[in-house]
């Protein structure tokens, strides 16, 4: 990380001072964790900064602290409603007087918020980007005192990223119209060209930047090829490792969320769909559901993204390819914000580097943006082929290199062994061009196969060379071999026509026997395997702190219930964990575990200490 030295200014000082204290009596920490206290400090100093953290990794106390600290209103540029009000019902959990502006407050409501504003009542006011650029709102905070602005999700102002939206491009102006008031941008996911456009678009050319690790230690990343359904193998594996947990299924259209959503219900997993052709009741619902329930399953399309704040989040599983890495990596870091192992598990076939392909190739972006997201795609592509550790070639698409192997993903546990694949690529290559590039992989695997279909003989290919010549390879290993010769990029895939392939200038050096190939062996089915878990509930007995844990977490869900908030507000899983095993006796005792804060020690302590001395 790319820290500063705490600035010797006896205000800077002050505020420091002020601002540890409130970290604890607040916020319930005792110490600051790696990064945040330089950040802090800038932003305290008067300085702009640019924070490029990955998920859980702690950045919005970064900008949540020095708005408590500094005098006026911390304002928070968000894009999302879902997003915002998860934020402010968290504060308010804490005390904090923090509110939102969007555009679903009735009329009542806003006007309130904005009363609560002009008075200087709000340490923190969370606004979305359409609502702060208008010009009502800009004169409204033309006359207040702001304490900062944040920019969270800056990677939205990028036209290059993954999330874009156009009207983060506004936000240039906030530096013109408020120059004595310190900037932020957080984001958890930007490679460098992404950065160096987050910081031109917002002018934050004189701003420090902190970089932290990419790395999410915790999550065990996975790869899979599918095989037959892969609604079928996310059942086996969640039957196998996530039985009962939360958890989020990406998939790539409306109407594969909604089949996917109900077959899973069917088979005994308690699933909602989750997309924007819902109504906003609709989507409401299921949000609201998967902030309060302990086991639920959200599929998804992407809509269902930066709103997601929930912290036990056990896995996240990709059964359709995300667009890019940055999208990968934005999403699967919605699991184990907390710190606790996870699963970001995903299922590829050739269909989907197909989908893609065609999708760019198809859509209406100038040329210049169109290579682009083809780069993009072909990194992705090498991640999920890769034979090296897994964890390894994500970093290094963000710039970050990886000392040792991770021993965390799947490569690392079972290593992928590779296999002279030169004369079947020739095969593969010569059915392409024998065939006039006008065929997908399924009539050429068949072809290869020397399957006489009536589509094989009315096109006279049953008479060709390549007819019957790949013997050595089942249907499936073939469709192996085509995939991975698209992901090397010997084959592309013809957007105009319908899953057609065709030789790239790359695939000549290997059909002409100058350039030798090795390709990945494909894995056997996955082996269920069940990660170390709670005892079961039987044997409560034999593991006190495990039965405290369980008390703690019914009495979670009792609070819960009563505020109308998600449980992981009034305590997260990992604070009732370190309750569970300290066991404190007194409301002293409990006010030194991290994250008990003065306000829940006040609304909960006794209730807590209740249920420890009941479940002991």
């Amino acid at each position: 990380m790319l820290a500063l030295m705490e600035d010797d200014r006896p205000d800077t000082r002050s505020g420091l001072e002020r601002a540890r204290a409130r970290l604890a009596s607040v916020f319930g920490f005792p110490v600051f964790r790696a990064g945040q206290e330089e950040v802090v400090a800038t932003l305290l100093a008067g300085g702009d900064a640019f924070v490029v953290w990955p998920t859980g990794g702690g950045k919005s106390l970064c900008y949540q602290l020095p708005a408590l600290v500094r005098p006026g209103t911390g304002l928070v540029v968000s894009p999302l409603i879902a997003l915002m009000q998860d934020q402010v019902a968290a504060l308010t959990e804490l005390g904090v007087a923090a509110a939102a502006c969007h555009s679903n407050l009735p009329p009542g409501e806003l006007a309130a918020v904005e009363r609560r504003l002009r008075s200087g009542e709000l340490d923190l006011l969370y606004v979305a980007p359409e609502r702060l650029l208008t010009d009502r709102f800009l004169a409204l905070l033309a006359e207040l005192p702001l304490a900062l602005i944040a920019i969270d999700e800056a990677h939205c102002v990028s036209q290059w990223g993954h999330d874009f939206r156009p009207e983060y491009l506004g936000l240039a102006v906030l530096a013109e119209r408020f120059p004595g008031v310190p900037r932020l941008a957080l984001t958890a996911t930007a490679d460098p060209p992404t950065r160096r456009e987050i910081v031109a678009r917002l002018g934050l050319g004189e701003a420090r930047i902190f970089l932290a690790s990419f790395d999410r230690p915790n999550l065990r990343y996975r790869v899979v090829d599918k095989q037959g359904d892969p609604r079928r193998q996310l059942l086996d594996f969640l039957g196998a490792e996530h039985a009962g947990h939360c958890g989020i299924v990406y998939r790539f259209s409306r109407a594969k969320v909604e089949q996917t959503a109900a077959w899973l219900s069917e088979h005994g997993v308690a699933a909602l769909p989750y997309h924007a052709g819902m109504s906003a009741e609709e989507r409401r619902a299921t949000l609201d559901r998967f902030r309060s329930d302990e086991a639920l399953v959200v599929v998804a399309t992407v809509a269902f993204g930066m709103g997601i704040d929930r912290p036990d989040v056990r896995f996240v599983a990709h059964l359709d390819l995300p667009k890019s890495l940055e999208a990968y990596h934005q999403e699967t870091g919605r699991a184990g914000r907390d710190g606790e192992p996870a699963d970001a598990w995903m299922a590829y076939g050739l269909q989907d580097v197909v989908n893609l392909r065609r999708l760019i190739d198809a859509g209406e972006a100038e040329e210049g943006r169109k290579q682009i997201e083809r780069r993009k795609l072909d990194a992705l592509l090498a991640y999920c082929e890769t034979t090296e550790c897994r964890r390894r070639a994500l970093l290094r698409y963000f710039g970050e290199e990886l000392a040792a192997p991770c021993g965390n993903c799947d490569t690392c546990l079972e290593p992928v062994a590779t296999w002279d694949a030169t004369v079947p690529a020739q095969k593969a290559l010569s059915a392409v061009y024998r065939t006039g590039e006008r065929f997908g992989a399924m009539h050429l695997v068949d072809l290869l196969r020397g399957e006489a279909t009536e589509k094989m003989r009315r096109h006279g290919h049953d008479r060709l060379p390549t007819f019957g010549v790949g013997g050595e390879l089942d249907a499936k290993g073939w469709r192996a071999v085509f995939r991975q010769l698209v992901a090397r990029g010997l084959l592309a895939v013809d957007a105009d026509g319908l899953n057609v392939l065709r030789l790239t200038p790359r695939a000549w050096p290997v059909l002409r026997g100058e350039e030798r190939l090795a390709l990945r062996e494909e894995r056997r089915p996955e082996k269920k395997r069940r990660r170390a878990s709670a005892p079961a509930a039987g044997d409560e007995a034999l593991f006190p702190e495990t039965r405290r844990f369980e008390a703690l977490r019914a009495l979670r869900k009792e609070l819960a219930e009563a505020a109308g908030v998600p449980p992981y507000l009034i305590f997260h899983d990992r604070t009732l964990q370190e309750i569970a095993a300290r066991v404190p006796a007194t409301l002293a005792e409990l006010a030194g575990v991290p994250g008990v804060g003065a306000k829940k020690l006040e609304r909960y302590g006794e209730r807590v200490l209740r249920a420890l001395r009941e479940g002991t």
